[in-house]
């Protein structure tokens, strides 16, 4: 019997609906493509929300997480009043850092929009000291949802 390996990276996923608006469209009728990356943000915000780790729950602990990567690779259109998913994945890792990747599907479920983005650790927000190390609140979400064996 073969053993089954580990996966190398563990992920959490939240899925949420975004509804295309008429000013994130461009003269075409399709959504601007700088708009994807908003529609990321939506998706993290109420990834963040659902799972405790929102922008406030960071601020409560004197953090800040600021994006230092991004990308995007566009497959099809979204249009005026479409109503898209957006699935959100959160990528562990050792590092001081949160990656998350992103699906976005149409009404179809065709997938139109996949992207990525890694933030890392501000303390002392104002002063953007990067955290080298793991917050100590960051380590016990990362426990509370099962990340973590210890």
């Amino acid at each position: 019997m073969r053993k089954r390996m580990p996966s190398k990276h563990k992920e959490i996923v939240h899925t949420s609906e975004v509804r295309v608006r008429f000013v994130e469209t461009d003269p075409l009728g399709i959504v601007w493509h700088g708009n994807y990356i908003q529609y990321f943000e939506d998706g993290r915000e109420a990834f963040g929300r659902e799972h405790g780790i929102s922008y406030l729950d960071q601020k409560e602990f004197g953090f800040a997480t600021p994006i230092v990567k991004s990308s995007t690779d566009h497959k099809l259109p979204l249009r005026y009043g479409d109503i898209a998913t957006v699935k959100t994945i959160y990528m562990d890792s050792p590092a001081a850092k949160m990656v998350f990747r992103y699906e976005i599907y149409n009404q179809n479920n065709d997938l139109v929009c996949t992207g990525e983005t890694t933030q890392v650790f501000v303390d002392k927000i104002g002063e953007g000291d990067l955290s080298l190390n793991i917050p100590p609140f960051f380590k016990a979400w990362k426990q509370n949802v099962g990340l973590l064996d210890e």
